[in-house]
């Protein structure tokens, strides 16, 4: 019986991760890949030095033992409240699979699901103000190919606000250059979107793809790095990192900043938003599933506006002075193939 419900466990992870995730969820690569860590750091922690992964059964990952394994993350493995949350999701999501797919298994499915996320203390979003940005763009050495690729990348990035990853993926055949032009982003659940481009982003783009020796139609990766490969998510936060610590030594307020890729973002974000550009607008520019999402954004701006009033004293004042595994190595070598 203990086989039979390892292999339970040991089918549900397969068709969670391998079907359930990429064809019905349309989950990219990326967060596959985060889920499968999780539930492989979870499976090892419960086998523990007492077994074997391919024993575990569905019934072994109670409720528990996962609160100890996400202990185990805090005090351990030294993560923070939010990499702890991020894991607790794969888990959930987990289970609300297995509740849906093996019904004999609803009871703890939803025991599980009642394990509690921790609350998260959320930094203010830094963003860059219109001359923050103009400084670094201004920075950026054009002499090189790299030079202008770094300049059409961060551009194109403030533009759209696009997430880094939808970046990273983007082609030459993903833009129409033709008037009116725009550029098709796949957002997360491989959601289309077409974004406006302006006009000083198509040139750059066209100077770039006339540099590197590409057509219009090209379907290769747009964003390259050194050795001709497809530039990483890493790639493009290590370039925004480098042209920001060369203009924070003429712009003093980057010095102050926590500014990665999504920080381009959240200043499409604030600048539409200060530009007049209504939030439903601003929710599909930048592919929000809901108008919801981008009210922070409305928070940012009068924080700001707060922060100015502050330093301005008041008129009376002035007057008055964020396959079944018959052992676990199959499963651990099947988890990390993914």
């Amino acid at each position: 019986m203990k086989n039979q419900t390892a292999t339970t466990l040991g089918r549900a992870l397969k068709k969670f991760l391998g079907e359930y995730l990429p064809h019905q969820r349309a989950y990219s690569p990326n967060t596959i890949q985060s889920y499968r860590d999780s539930l492989k750091l979870l499976l090892l922690f419960i086998a523990g030095n007492h077994g074997h992964v391919s024993g575990l059964s569905v019934a072994d990952l109670s409720p528990a033992k996962i609160t100890a394994f996400l202990d185990h993350l805090e005090a351990k493995r030294g993560n923070g409240a939010a990499t702890r949350n991020v894991r607790l999701g794969a888990i959930h999501s987990f289970f609300d699979y297995v509740g849906m797919e093996n019904p004999e298994h609803l009871d703890q499915a939803g025991r599980v699901l009642n394990v509690r996320f921790k609350r998260v203390d959320h930094r203010a979003i830094d963003y860059l103000q219109a001359d923050e940005l103009r400084v670094i763009l201004d920075g950026i050495d054009r002499s090189t190919i790299n030079g202008r690729r770094d300049g059409v990348l961060l551009t194109f990035m403030f533009n759209t606000g696009a997430r880094v990853q939808e970046v990273v993926a983007l082609r030459a055949a993903d833009f129409r250059l033709a008037t009116p032009p725009s550029v098709r982003l796949f957002g997360k659940g491989r959601k289309e979107r077409i974004c406006p481009l302006w006009p000083e982003t198509v040139q750059l783009v066209k100077q770039y793809l006339r540099d590197s020796g590409r057509d219009a139609d090209d379907d290769s990766p747009l964003f390259r790095n050194h050795r001709g490969n497809c530039l990483t998510r890493f790639g493009v936060r290590l370039i925004l990192t480098r042209h920001v610590t060369s203009a924070a030594k003429k712009m003093p307020s980057l010095k102050t900043k926590r500014i990665h890729p999504h920080s381009l973002r959240h200043s499409t974000a604030v600048h539409l938003l200060k530009s007049g550009v209504d939030l439903s607008t601003i929710a599909h520019w930048l592919g929000h599933s809901s108008v919801t999402t981008t009210h922070k954004y409305v928070a940012i701006d009068l924080e700001a506006k707060r922060k100015a009033l502050a330093k301005v004293k008041p008129v009376t004042a002035m007057a008055g002075g964020t396959k079944r595994w018959n052992t676990s190595e199959d499963l651990l070598k099947w988890l990390e193939s993914l």
